[in-house]
């Protein structure tokens, strides 16, 4: 597949929430780019204080080459997703066009906190339901509600990555990816 998905990394990131997803999507043979928010810089740090290099650096991306943009949590990345500008006019673009949102834990809150949820079934972590700022919260490991994918947290990234692969390869993929991982 050329078209790309958008994996978007601000400094405070949660790890797993990133990167399970990012293993499953590349095990499924699917074109994940990694995307560091900062300015002049690939390398990202998690909330757990790991340093990751993305790929590439959101001013270097197009983003109509991407079918998904991805949104994780932790904190403060998600709070620092959510405020940048460039982010969130990717993810508005996004919905508007029909195109994949998946975000978890925090990450949700980038539609709640612009304005961009809608009549959207959607779950996140307990904690930031408020700053949803909608009643259509559901309880789920992994929530599809047309485009836009959601999950509650880090407990639930690897059900949250199968999800993500889930809109583009079919289940004989997503059970190889499984078995390759000793889930199936």
């Amino acid at each position: 597949m050329n078209k790309k998905i958008f994996v978007m990394l601000a400094n405070g990131f949660e790890l797993i929430e990133a990167m399970a997803p990012i293993d499953i999507l590349r095990r499924a043979g699917l074109n994940v780019v990694t995307v560091s928010t900062l300015e002049n810089s690939l390398e990202v740090e998690s909330a757990q204080k790991v340093k990751v290099l993305a790929d590439t650096n959101i001013e270097n991306i197009n983003s109509g080459e991407g079918v998904m943009v991805v949104i994780p949590g932790g904190f403060p990345g998600f709070v620092n997703l959510r405020t940048d500008e460039k982010v969130v006019e990717i993810v508005k673009e996004y919905l508007n066009d029909n195109r994949y949102v998946g975000a978890i834990c925090g990450g949700p809150t980038i539609l709640g906190i612009n304005d961009l949820v809608g009549d959207y079934k959607f779950t996140c972590h307990t904690s930031v339901k408020d700053d949803m700022n909608s009643s259509n919260y559901m309880e789920g490991d992994a929530i599809i509600d047309r485009n836009l994918i959601t999950s509650p947290g880090a407990g639930k990234s690897l059900e949250f990555g199968f999800a993500l692969a889930s809109i583009f390869v079919d289940e004989e993929a997503i059970l190889k990816v499984k078995k390759g991982m000793e889930l199936a």
